[in-house]
């Protein structure tokens, strides 16, 4: 079993897939890995410490990768760069697919397996493989020491000789992994600390870690599946804008969490609730990589606007590389020990289990996930449709039973989706809608094919005049009306 490291190409990112210490579990696991050189110097892992827990040193990424069975990556890796890996290869990574279901496609046409390390499922035995959850909590932390760094100002109280220096008062919106973390590192560094989440049970974490919580009284809970919130009504949107604008004009650094993988990131924070703030305060908007809570954000640019700061950088987690490499590194040795049998040590996936259903991508040539494999299976319905050759009535019936299937299917892409993260639902979802159309001709084919039928029976009423007649009123006229009369 050979398992390949290959050394990020996209600009800025400087994690790494694996380091010394999973190198050397991994070995132990019965691996022969393959470090690709220069793969660790972004998280000041020299390729010598690779070497001496037990690694490979390639020359090149296509040396790294030839003949792998596994090749572990941070960023979805271009198709090309994986030419030479064993026929099944599994390519284990943050894919990042919304959105780029094209290269999903071309990973799926290589032939390789590969899993979407952000898909796992947030249960008990899927925590410690979790890289959202690891990521998430060093990009809370380094939102704050961003944000530090910017104010220009002292965070803590300070009584000093020359007088008493004030506290910073820092705003955390989410109380999710990042923003609790957000909270935990403000109030270590002496901020006065309040939080907002639409979960009422964020509360308690909140107040845990020694900030104050605030949420609207109108809005009683907005909890949603798989740890996320749910989409807020309109009034409760009114609500909990009014109270983020009121409370906002008072903060010095105010850090925005509220992001859904594979969603379009929620509006929290208007242009004007940004004017209101004083010149010098600092916003960290960490969902800038999805176009971000703040209506000024810029991803990966710091802009200042009537003297705010706001900081859009899309990878804070990589901005601590070394530290966010150890983690990210764990996460995927956890879930490759599911996948190696200990006594044979050798490579065997079930593919039954909920793990790899959940993060499953590409299998064998085709788009597996269900977000992605039924917009592969999207034209198939137009070919068979124009088959249809019954009545009018009947066609109807079958236009309608299509309309059934297609919610069918869009239902069933949901519930695939939240098997892996409750996110995945609203990005598939749209991606299919277009197909949606497409039966409308069949239904107008069937229509045509009907009409000389209709005209024939017209000419051949007059043979039967009254009594047909009479039997086709009675029905249509009573039919509807029949149950109200019986009740």
């Amino acid at each position: 079993m050979k398992i390949a490291i290959l050394r990020e190409r996209l600009a800025g990112e400087l994690r790494v897939a694996a380091t010394p210490e999973t190198v050397g579990k991994l070995k132990a696991l019965g691996a022969e890995v393959h470090v690709e050189a220069g793969a660790g110097e972004g998280s000041r892992l020299p390729d010598a410490q690779y070497a001496e827990a037990g690694a490979t040193i390639a020359a090149s990424a296509e040396a790294a990768v030839k003949g792998a069975d596994i090749v572990l990556v941070v960023r979805r890796p271009e198709a090309a760069l994986l030419k030479g890996a064993a026929k099944g290869a599994l390519v284990i990574g943050a894919l990042d697919p919304f959105g780029n279901e094209a290269d999903v496609a071309a990973l799926a046409k290589a032939g390789v397996s590969a899993f979407a390390m952000e898909f796992m499922p947030r249960i008990t035995r899927a925590q410690v493989m979790d890289i959202l959850s690891s990521q998430a909590n060093l990009a809370g932390y380094q939102a704050v020491i961003e944000a530090s760094a910017a104010f220009d100002r002292a965070l803590p109280m300070m009584m000093t000789a020359a007088g008493t220096v004030r506290p910073a008062k820092a705003f955390v919106m989410g109380a999710g992994v990042a923003g609790l973390q957000a909270i935990a590192t403000a109030k270590r560094l002496g901020a006065v600390v309040s939080a907002t989440d639409v979960r009422a049970a964020a509360g308690e974490q909140v107040e845990s870690l020694g900030a104050k919580f605030i949420m609207t009284d109108a809005l009683k809970d907005a909890s949603g599946e798989g740890g996320y919130a749910r989409e807020l009504t309109a009034d409760e949107q009114a609500a909990q804008a009014a109270l983020v604008a009121s409370h906002i004009a008072k903060q010095d650094i105010v850090i925005t969490t509220a992001l859904i993988p594979g969603r379009p990131a929620p509006r929290l924070v208007t242009k004007a609730m940004v004017e209101s703030m004083a010149p010098g305060s600092v916003i960290v908007d960490l969902a800038a990589e999805r176009g971000g809570n703040v209506e000024l954000t810029r991803p990966d640019e710091t802009i200042v606007h009537e003297g705010v700061t706001i900081i859009g950088f899309t990878n804070l987690a990589g901005r601590i590389p070394t530290t966010a490499s150890q983690l990210y590194a764990r996460n995927l040795l956890a879930f490759i020990e599911t996948l190696v049998d200990k006594e044979t040590r050798a490579l065997a996936v079930n593919w039954d289990d909920d793990l790899v259903k959940a993060t499953a991508l590409t299998r064998d040539g085709a788009m597996v996930h269900p977000a992605f494999a039924k917009t592969a299976a999207t034209p198939a319905p137009a070919k068979k449709a124009p088959a249809q050759k019954a009545p009018a009535k009947k066609a109807s019936t079958k236009a309608g039973n299509a309309g059934k299937a297609q919610a069918a299917k869009a239902s069933v892409k949901s519930e695939g989706s939240a098997s892996a993260k409750p996110a995945a639902v609203a990005k598939a979802a749209p991606a299919k809608t277009g197909a949606a159309s497409k039966p409308a001709a069949p239904k107008a084919a069937a229509a045509r094919s009907a009409a000389p039928k209709a005209a024939a029976s017209k000419a051949a009423a007059p043979a039967n005049a009254s009594k047909p007649k009479a039997a086709a009123r009675k029905p249509a006229a009573r039919k509807p009306a029949a149950p109200k009369e019986g009740k």
